[in-house]
């Protein structure tokens, strides 16, 4: 079943007006067509369709993307070999729209809170590929000593993946209550999916942060699928941008890169002025299931490959640098070359046996340890051991 998702299809989004640099023979920026915006509430155009980029912001989005997808295979490949426990959501066919967000956000400034689907806006807001897969994997040098796994995985202005569908979003809000409280001019951003968001915490929380007018970003992430079930059957008011009332929303293609970054930084700076939160939608696909223990049979195989042929937002960018004289095709296979590397290397480390003690297990559980001095354990009178190895993030 081909449904409206396929109405994504873009039209003549390649034709791009490029600055030749003669000196180095090849284009120092080009300009593109994105789709258009679909606006709520705001008074104004929107971003603008024409969007401009230089070559070395393409080559790191083009990097960023493709280095997301890799990985993310390389997680499936080993959670398969049951190298990985537990839950694992892969991101593959919505790496445009972490890419794109952090390409607007400002650094060491804005938030960022999301759900379980998260590896991909952990790497690029500052965790290493092999850190990555050594937390999935329960490695000690993950960037939660593999104590975390897939959803727990933190690093500077980044707050995790939360596991209860929904959650994020009151969370995103106290992140951007304290901004607005210490008067950082910072921005928090909280995504959560189709399928959470007729959650009832989700709109209480809309309410609390207009009447606050507190900067803060909501993102639904639309694949159109929560779990096994469609945004049609699931949802009556479909116009995810939309449903938060009184507070203005913004819908962009969630599989063009350039789309997401302009959407962003438009909200970015209309919830940075003091005017309040805004609702924000990324139209997007997932090429895998739910988890890794979903097969996707509710969808056509179909369905998904004329998705991968048709919207891919790697392919996609990559045939617009290439096109635009951004960059060569020798250029790019050398890029691949390497983003190969570094993920095969991350896949070689974590492959490695090396888990945490079991004396470990209760280290690490409070910021602070000069209070605590045991953990209560099954039996009352043989106390566990808290000790501080790791830094705090986000204190």
């Amino acid at each position: 079943m081909l449904r409206k998702v396929l109405s994504f299809q873009n039209k003549n989004i390649f034709n791009a007006f490029k600055v030749t640099s003669a000196a180095k023979n090849y284009a120092t920026e080009a300009t593109f067509e994105t789709k258009d915006y679909k606006l709520h509430l705001f008074n104004d155009a929107g971003p603008p369709t024409k969007v401009t980029v230089t070559r070395d912001d393409a080559l790191r989005y083009y990097r960023q993307m493709l280095t997301v997808r890799r990985f993310e295979t390389a997680a499936g490949a080993m959670y398969k070999e049951k190298l990985i426990r537990g839950f694992c959501h892969l991101y593959n066919g919505q790496e445009a729209i972490c890419v794109g967000m952090y390409g607007a956000m400002r650094p060491n400034l804005d938030d960022l809170i999301t759900s379980y689907r998260c590896h991909g806006f952990a790497h690029v807001m500052g965790a290493s590929v092999s850190s990555i897969l050594c937390e999935l994997t329960g490695h000690i040098e993950g960037t939660q000593r593999g104590k975390g796994g897939s959803m727990h995985i933190y690093v500077p202005h980044f707050y995790g993946g939360n596991g209860i569908v929904g959650a994020q979003v009151p969370l995103g809000a106290g992140m951007a209550f304290a901004h607005k409280y210490r008067n950082t001019n910072g921005v928090a951003i909280a995504l959560y999916g189709d399928g959470g968001s007729n959650q009832g915490q989700i709109f209480e929380t809309f309410n609390m942060s207009k009447l606050w007018d507190i900067p803060i970003i909501y993102v639904c992430e639309n694949n159109g699928w929560g779990m096994s079930t469609s945004s049609e059957r699931s949802t009556a008011n479909t116009g995810y941008y939309t449903r938060g009332d009184n507070i203005p929303g913004i819908w962009c293609d969630g599989m063009d890169v350039l789309a997401v970054r302009e959407a962003t930084r438009y909200a970015i700076e209309y919830a940075s002025s003091g005017k309040g939160p805004v609702v924000m939608e990324c139209a997007t696909y997932r090429f895998v299931g739910h988890s890794m223990t979903d097969p996707g049979l509710y969808r056509t195989r179909d369905e998904v490959q004329e998705m991968r042929q048709k919207r891919d937002p790697i392919t996609h960018f990559k045939e617009k640098i290439i096109e635009s004289e951004l960059a060569t095709e020798e250029e790019i296979k050398k890029l691949e070359a390497d983003v190969k590397k570094e993920v095969d290397d991350g896949v070689k480390k974590a492959r490695g046996d090396l888990g945490v003690n079991m004396d470990e297990l209760t280290w690490d559980i409070y910021a602070k340890d000069d209070y605590l001095v045991d953990i209560r354990n099954v039996n009352p009178f043989n106390t566990l051991k808290h000790k501080r190895v790791a830094k705090p993030q986000n204190l």
